[in-house]
């Protein structure tokens, strides 16, 4: 089956410049646009589409505000933040409300390709070292008190949610803490089950915000 994508961004040379390259890519459909955030909330709800390639910055709703509505369902979309710049407070929002990486709108054609793949699989777009400076950088203006969730979590997955935050990768953290990835992948799946969050970058937000990627 077909990556069904729905493009939003309130250019319409960069929409149709990004629907020409992905409907030329194998295993990849352009169910729809949008030149707005509101066009993109309606839009996502009538196609349900797989993934939402979301420009974060747009007039009168913004994409972090779209990306919130759309992905507050647990059946929703996947959105893939394109940005012009890496180090944006809206990206950081962005992935605060739910979004499941981002790219820069630079990207080469690959990598675009690659990262739709990743996140339409239930993955993460998850680039340690850009990502994990973003959210150091904006985290420590939002420091929150820690959920009640994190007492469920077992000794052994707080380390896991620590590795994680610091950007390491499933193989990583198996190497570090000696045991399978397989068993690693059971604790990340368990954290994300007990704190209620989508995917490894909420995980790291969540980490840095509360103090334990850094405690």
């Amino acid at each position: 089956m077909s990556v069904t994508i729905l493009i939003v961004d309130d250019h319409a040379v960069v929409r149709t410049g990004l629907r020409l390259l992905l409907d030329a890519e194998e295993g990849f459909e352009t169910v729809a646009e949008a030149g707005t955030a509101r066009e993109a909330v309606f839009e996502a709800r009538k196609h349900k589409p797989d993934v939402i390639l979301m420009d974060v910055r747009m007039p009168v709703m913004d994409g972090i505000e779209a990306t919130r509505r759309i992905v507050d369902d647990d059946s929703g979309p996947r959105v893939l933040v394109l940005t012009t710049f890496d180090l944006d407070e809206y990206v950081y929002e962005a992935l605060r409300a739910g979004a499941s990486g981002f790219l820069l709108k630079d990207a080469p054609e690959e990598q675009l390709v690659a990262g739709i793949r990743i996140v339409a699989s239930g993955g993460s777009l998850f680039a340690p070292t850009v990502t994990r400076r973003l959210i150091e950088r904006y985290a420590g203006d939002r420091r929150t008190s820690r959920p009640p969730a994190l007492e469920e979590l077992t000794p052994r997955e707080l380390e896991v949610l620590k590795l994680v935050a610091r950007g390491l990768s499933n193989a990583e953290i198996a190497a570090s803490l000696v045991v399978s990835e397989h068993t690693v992948k059971t604790h990340v799946a368990s954290i994300l089950r007990k704190l209620d969050l989508r995917d490894r970058v909420q995980a790291v937000v969540l980490a840095y915000e509360t103090g334990i990627a850094t405690g």
